[in-house]
């Protein structure tokens, strides 16, 4: 990948990480009123953060490497 790849992957990342924090912490409403309602109901956007959590760890992960395996190979030819 090129270096400009990589660093869209990293920011998509940390982009995907902030709004998995606010829909994980986001509680409705409804939720306050009464102390018996499911946190399923409480939480409404829980699964959410963490298919965006799921996604943000994908692309760091995919970047990483592609940079690690671009900077090994750098490192090998000046060697």
């Amino acid at each position: 990948m090129k270096f400009k790849v990589e660093v869209t992957l990293l920011i998509l990342a940390i982009a995907l990480f902030i709004a998995a924090t606010f829909f994980y912490s986001y509680q409705s409403a409804t939720g306050t009123l009464t102390l018996s309602i499911s946190e399923s109901i409480t939480y409404p956007y829980r699964t959410l953060a963490f298919g965006f959590v799921g996604v943000g760890s994908l692309s760091m992960i995919c970047a990483s490497i592609s940079y690690q395996k671009k900077t090994k190979h750098l490192i090998t030819q000046t060697v």
